[in-house]
């Protein structure tokens, strides 16, 4: 799996970036990965609950997602989180590919 994130960023990734990392490549066994923490990028706008893990941006690639409309791609990501979008996390941006795609 490609990891594009640099080490030095990997280190610092939170609990629940952790657990999205994990729940993801558990669900899709990806070639690609990157949970991105923009939270910093939203201090003190609706939805920033001060822990620092408000809101994330997911690419992924996976074979999973081969033939699936980009609805049921998101729709597949947000199920493998179960409650952490909405509930846990104020905003996710997910940009899901098919193997090759991205």
């Amino acid at each position: 799996m490609r990891e594009l994130e640099p080490p030095e960023r990997k280190m610092m990734a939170g609990p629940l970036q952790q657990e999205m990392e994990r729940l993801l490549k558990s669900a899709f066994a990806p070639t690609r990965l990157e949970v991105i923490n923009d939270s910093a990028s939203h201090h003190g706008h609706a939805g920033d609950d001060g822990s620092g893990e408000s809101h994330f941006t997911v690419v992924i690639e996976s074979a999973a997602f081969d033939g699936k409309s980009r609805l049921e791609r998101q729709r597949m990501v947000n199920r493998a989180l179960g409650d952490i979008p909405g509930e846990r996390v104020h905003a996710l941006a997910i940009r899901a590919f098919a193997t090759g795609e991205a």
